[in-house]
């Protein structure tokens, strides 16, 4: 029998007009007069940051916006941040966005009390302490940053993507309100949403998985493959919306307490050395990662297609396995969610570097079936290939 534990210290509001409320919830948190608020060039574009200051400024709090953050933010965006926020003498941060905002944001409130480069606490060189408050509220329904413990952040000189990760980088409050993600266009709907998936199969199938977190992560299965498809054609329709906000936050649920594993390590690979959307390249590698993983655990993998409705209870679990394939090929293509032959930059001389970027990451010891160079490097042609063996029983049979 073995040991885990599961904590999660984030206060959590979902429903239509949260965000209004926000000035209330923070003085009922007691956290301080000054807030430095964290988002990125495209969310403030699209309106949804200035009246969240407004009703902070309103409210008689001293506000700062920043917003100078890439996609796949970067560590010089995060020391930007922390200078900014020991300069303004914040009291907290209130990440507003997608995960590129709400990590840089959690990075901020750690490097702007205490100093040090992002590196340092990925590396072990420094200790997480003293870390400000964060409060995250979500734009995007993908990363579910808004209730885990870690921070993903691109090493600018090696394109490594450190993974900051602890407790109190857990944020105390976060706000879900599904007007925010009205606006959110389809092609970003689609790659978030696969994201959220994504943290959900990999969190209930990773080697440190718990029961705990596989109940949060079979909901989430199941309720974002529902409701992705209606949010990607319809992106006003409140309750997809609301649904998938609910679908990504029980996926962070899941993974938070527990790990990611092979797609995410590919996929953060081909993000530090691409800059490719995190959910796109968490697609692009997906239905792979299932076909070797399924080969050494049937039974679990049958399991996930019975969650997701790709296959019926009276399935056999070879026959569960192949629609589980099938289903998330046949949803990602619905998706338009591009190749990984058709991405931008992506070349077949770099597989050597992804292969170790992805071996680098901690979270390669973490997928359920043991993986090597060697095994990586086969899933990187095949999905190059647009080919993969959906037979357990035969190496023959393939779909292109």
């Amino acid at each position: 029998m073995k040991s885990y534990n599961y904590f999660c210290a984030t206060q959590i509001e979902m429903g239509i007009g949260k965000s209004r409320e926000l000035p209330k919830m923070l003085k009922y948190l007691n956290i301080g007069s000054s807030i430095l608020v964290v988002s990125d060039p495209g969310v403030v574009r699209a309106g949804l940051v200035a009246p969240i200051i407004t009703a902070l400024e309103t409210s008689g709090y001293r506000v700062l916006l920043f917003d100078s953050i890439e996609q796949n933010p970067r560590d010089k965006n995060c020391l930007e941040g922390a200078k900014l926020f020991r300069d303004f003498v914040a009291d907290a941060v209130v990440a507003i966005g997608g995960g590129s905002a709400m990590d840089t944001g959690k990075a901020i409130a750690l490097c702007g009390p205490n100093g040090g480069i992002p590196s340092d606490y990925a590396d072990g060189r420094r200790l997480y302490t003293n870390i400000a408050p964060v409060i995250c509220i979500p734009t995007t329904a993908g990363t579910g940053s808004e209730v885990t413990r870690s921070a993903v952040i691109t090493e600018s000189s090696t394109h490594r993507k450190m993974t900051l990760k602890h407790t109190t980088l857990r944020p105390i409050l976060a706000v879900l309100d599904p007007e925010l993600t009205f606006s959110v266009p389809p092609s970003v709907t689609a790659a978030t949403g696969v994201d959220a998936l994504v943290h959900a199969i990999e969190g209930y199938t990773c080697k440190v998985t718990n029961p705990i977190s596989q109940a949060f992560g079979a909901k989430a299965m199941r309720t974002i493959v529902s409701a992705l498809p209606i949010a990607f054609h319809d992106g006003k329709n409140d309750k997809a919306r609301q649904d998938m906000l609910e679908g990504s936050l029980l996926a962070g649920l899941c993974f938070g307490s527990t790990d990611v594993a092979a797609v995410h390590c590919l996929a953060e690979a081909l993000g530090g050395l691409y800059d490719t959307p995190h959910g796109v390249a968490n697609a692009v590698f997906l239905p792979y990662v299932l076909r070797f993983n399924s080969m050494e655990n049937k039974q679990l993998h049958a399991t996930l297609a019975r969650y997701m409705n790709f296959a019926k209870d009276s399935d056999s679990d070879e026959i569960a396995v192949e629609k589980l394939i099938q289903g998330i090929i046949e949803l990602t293509e619905s998706l338009n969610i591009p190749k990984l032959k058709d991405l931008e930059g992506v070349k077949k001389e770099d597989f050597p570097s992804i292969v170790e970027l992805a071996m680098q990451n901690k979270s390669t010891s973490s997928n359920v079936r043991s993986i090597t160079e060697t095994d990586y490097m086969q899933i990187l042609e095949q999905a190059y290939s647009n080919r993969i063996d959906i037979n357990l029983d035969s190496s023959v049979e393939s779909l292109s």
